[in-house]
């Protein structure tokens, strides 16, 4: 949209009042511009339609602020959300992520300049749990090596007393939503030992089964439609257990729904164990 703006002035011959330049002051413009500041510009990363009432209901809900916020439509499927103060907003910001019916709500700060046609919103914070490292390895400094290779890391898990559970790492990470979700990876330490270690995420939204991406279903997935028309059986890498059964556990999760690859095989090499 922006690009096909400047196109369009370039080609344009503009007359002497429209080439003038019009100065706005800041006189009057205060008020507008602290709410602006303390503002965060978001949209719902959907494949279908949505009621916008009532998600943004249950999004102020969930927020725990039915009041105290000031909601704006300023694009399609572009929302503006004005705090009353600063604490509210990084709480909201860090808090996350949000959804509504499955569907993730994605947040950036207000900045200067923007408007609905350059607003860039490519990228999904979650909570990322990093199961399988040697005990070693186990870390906030290696739980963000292995989360700036995911995307930006936003947070890291410390954890508050040194005797406390360590089953996995947590970091939390910006992903850059035209790609497909991580399930893990290869670590390796100064010797080159490498260790698988797989992922999982924490409160994830939709997500494709068959393709990876957050954003849309099996049903709204084209790769997928194209692979049911051939004669082969589905080939599904992806699945529920991605997802993470709670945030930080007191314990590891005992049940065998939703085991992914590593963990099956993990059961695989136990049963060996056990039984010669």
């Amino acid at each position: 949209m922006a690009d096909d703006v400047i196109d369009g002035l370039e080609n344009m011959k503009l007359t002497a009042e429209e080439e003038e330049v019009i100065k706005i002051s800041d006189e009057g413009r205060l008020p507008a511009i602290e709410s602006c500041n303390l503002s965060l510009i978001g949209k719902f990363l959907n494949c279908k339609a949505f009621n916008k009432r009532a998600a943004l209901n249950t999004i102020r809900a969930a927020w725990g602020m039915q009041s105290g916020i000031q909601t704006l439509e300023v694009g399609s499927n572009l929302f503006q959300f004005k705090f009353q103060s600063e604490f509210d907003l990084n709480r909201i910001l860090k808090g996350g992520p949000w959804s509504f019916d499955n569907q993730l709500l994605m947040l950036t700060k207000w900045r200067k300049g923007m408007i609905a046609s350059n607003v860039k919103l490519d990228r999904a914070s979650l909570w990322i749990q990093i199961w399988g490292a040697p005990f070693d390895m186990v870390s906030p400094q290696v739980a963000t090596e292995v989360g700036s290779r995911l995307g930006v890391v936003e947070d890291v898990e410390r954890r508050r007393r040194q005797d406390a559970p360590s089953y996995f790492m947590r970091v939390r990470v910006a992903l850059p939503i035209s790609k497909p979700l991580r399930r893990g990876g290869f670590i390796a330490d100064s010797d080159g030992g490498r260790t698988w270690v797989h992922f999982k995420y924490e409160r994830l939204p939709m997500f494709c089964h068959f393709c990876g991406i957050l954003g849309h279903d099996l049903n709204h997935c084209v790769r997928h439609f194209a692979a049911g028309k051939s004669d082969g059986e589905i080939d599904y890498q992806y699945g529920d257990w991605l997802r993470a059964s709670s945030g930080r556990q007191r314990s590891p999760p005992c049940d065998r729904i939703g085991f992914g690859l590593c963990d099956r095989v993990a059961l695989v090499g136990l049963s060996v164990f056990l039984h010669p």
